[in-house]
């Protein structure tokens, strides 16, 4: 009987499970040179999602570095604070939120991230909920891409 299989299945196994810890911590992770409490957040953007490696974090200092994937459309990144829900945020007539809205208050953007390109911002989050969206409206196609599906909800913790 040959014993030394499950024994090498059992180092495979630990090998993928540590790394596939690295993964996660790549992606979200405590950040700053002494140890801080800052977070960062790897999202995504595409036709038509934010993607975020984490749905939240602990409040405090976070950067989100945002990669815009399109594959065709111009995208931006808009921290917004709310409690409304990600899907009935107040729009115009073309379907773009109206960011200056009652129950909204913008944290930061970043604005025309082409596509393959990315950005990076830091915002002080206080414990709440926070949506992350695209605002942006393209005339010649008429999308507004927040109505195109490009939100989430998001959320800063104590």
């Amino acid at each position: 009987m040959n014993r030394s299989h499950p024994r090498r299945l059992g180092v495979v196994l630990v090998s993928l499970s540590l790394a596939a810890i690295g993964c996660s911590a790549a992606t979200v992770s405590p950040s700053g040179a002494s140890g801080g409490d800052a977070t960062t957040v790897a999202v995504t953007l595409q036709e038509w999602a934010v993607l975020p490696a984490s749905d939240s974090v602990p409040a405090g200092e976070v950067t989100f570095t945002v990669a815009n994937e399109g594959p065709v459309d111009v995208h931006e990144f808009v921290v917004l604070r709310t409690d409304l829900d990600p899907a009935d945020l107040p729009t115009d007539e073309h379907g773009a939120v109206t960011e200056a809205g009652e129950g909204i208050e913008v944290i930061d953007e970043i604005e025309d991230i082409a596509v393959d390109a990315s950005g990076e911002v830091t915002v002080t989050l206080e414990a709440g909920s926070y949506i992350l969206l695209c605002n942006i409206y393209d005339e010649g196609e008429d999308e507004a891409h927040y109505t195109m599906g490009m939100r989430v909800a998001f959320t800063a913790t104590d």
